[in-house]
């Protein structure tokens, strides 16, 4: 398996770019399993997962083009089937759900795999199904999801707040018969970025962005043409590793209001972070002072960050309280990050952070995709050279990274093992 060496003790200062949205693309490319003519999906970034979504879009027998950013989806779906060798490589898999039981009143699809942050199970997304008319079974492994009348409007009330299930939901029912009301959905840019797309394809979807959508359902789908908004989790890994090793980057591309949360806590620790015309431009200003965050569904700090928080915390000065109250397992960076010296304490969803002066290189392993980037973050900001190995998980959510954290002055290298 790959690994990085990363050379610590740099500042990172100049220009960033923030590449398009993964958790906006991944939806985005499902919805063309929904339109009878083509979309074109521009700023998809290359990832390990937007290439898996490609690969199980070809699987459907949908025409996926790729030009450089750029992917036209167009066609239609010869086989239902998601199976499970490609759909375990990666949960968002999940979403070709919707789009296909909306257009064709039939899908099976196999139950996902992807990070191994908690259970994240998929009942909600059969539960919205079942509220606009689809008969479900889970048998062998695979959801079989039946609408053969199609799909019809519904009142889909979800218990607690799912963004990807919401995506499903939001898909379905926009080619469902008659009109349906979505209640505590998810509120992230991701959903509205769907929703725009959708609409422009013939969808008729209003109150995105709150906590309730009502879509009114159409006959189909066609053209459009829409750009993935930049990645909120990629630039705000920016705005940290900014804050970790005492630099000044200006993130290209980076939307405030997509990261006021935690732009609010990197103020407190006594970073500067302005929002100008082409991004956010992040200062360090000494050492970080110690804050308490606890993760929440947009518009709240995202889980997402939770990780790359949690390294700043390691070098603050003072103790914080990291709660997370959205994954029950989002912790396994903490005994790699203790391997470098941090001082991190667990009690079920709750880490206390004891800052220490400066943490130590050290050879470690990443769990899942936050977690391997919080260590990046954690060997930038120590003075010696750290290996952060099994970095598949990065290249599933980070493109091109060694190249954009050396334009910044990061000293980092890939190990190619020839070998996973």
């Amino acid at each position: 398996m790959d690994s990085l060496r990363i050379h610590g003790g740099v500042p990172l200062t100049g220009r960033i770019t923030v590449s398009g949205a993964k958790n906006a693309a991944l939806p985005l490319m499902a919805a063309g399993l929904a339109t009878s003519g083509t979309l074109t999906l521009e700023n998809v970034p290359r990832l390990v997962d937007t290439a898996s979504m490609e690969a199980l879009l070809a699987n459907h027998g949908l025409d996926v083009v790729r030009d450089d950013l750029t992917l036209r989806i167009g066609g239609a779906a010869s086989n239902l089937d998601a199976p499970y060798d490609l759909v375990r490589k990666m949960r968002a898999s999940v979403l070709v759900l919707g789009p296909l039981l909306g257009r064709y009143g039939e899908a099976r699809v196999s139950l996902p795999g992807g990070c191994a942050i908690g259970t994240r199970p998929v009942d909600l997304h059969i539960r919205a199904m079942q509220a606009l008319g689809a008969v479900v079974e889970l048998a062998d492994g695979y959801i079989q999801a039946r609408a053969p009348g199609g799909l019809t409007g519904g009142r889909v009330v979800f218990p607690n707040v799912s963004v990807g299930a919401t995506e499903n939901a939001m898909i379905a029912a926009s080619l469902a018969k008659g009109t349906s009301e979505l209640v505590n959905v998810a509120r992230e840019p991701e959903i509205v970025d769907l929703a725009v797309c959708l609409n422009a394809m013939g969808a008729r979807i209003t109150g995105h962005g709150s906590d309730t959508i009502r879509i009114e359902g159409v006959d189909s789908l066609g053209d459009a043409t829409h750009r993935v908004i930049p990645d909120r989790i990629e630039a705000g890994t920016w705005a940290i590793a900014a804050a970790i090793t005492g630099g000044d980057l200006l993130i290209e591309g980076a939307y405030q209001r997509h990261l006021d949360a935690l732009v609010d806590m990197l103020v407190e620790t006594g970073a500067s972070v302005d929002a100008v015309d082409d991004g956010l431009h992040v200062v360090a200003n000494g050492r970080p002072q110690s804050v308490d965050i606890t993760t929440d569904p947009f518009p709240g700090f995202p889980t997402d960050l939770q990780a790359q928080f949690m390294a700043l915390m390691c070098v603050a000065e003072g103790s914080s309280r990291i709660s997370e109250t959205v994954f029950e397992n989002r912790f396994m960076h903490v005994p790699e990050l203790a391997r470098m010296g941090a001082d991190i304490q667990v009690d079920g969803g709750i880490a206390l952070v004891r800052g220490q002066p400066s943490l130590t290189s050290a050879p470690v392993m990443a769990t899942d995709l936050r977690a391997s980037v919080s260590l990046v973050l954690a060997a930038l900001a120590t003075d010696g050279v750290s290996e952060v190995s099994r970095i598949y998980h990065l290249d599933r959510g980070y493109s091109d990274l060694e190249t954009k954290l050396g334009s910044c002055g990061a000293r980092l290298e890939r190990i190619r093992s020839g070998h996973d």
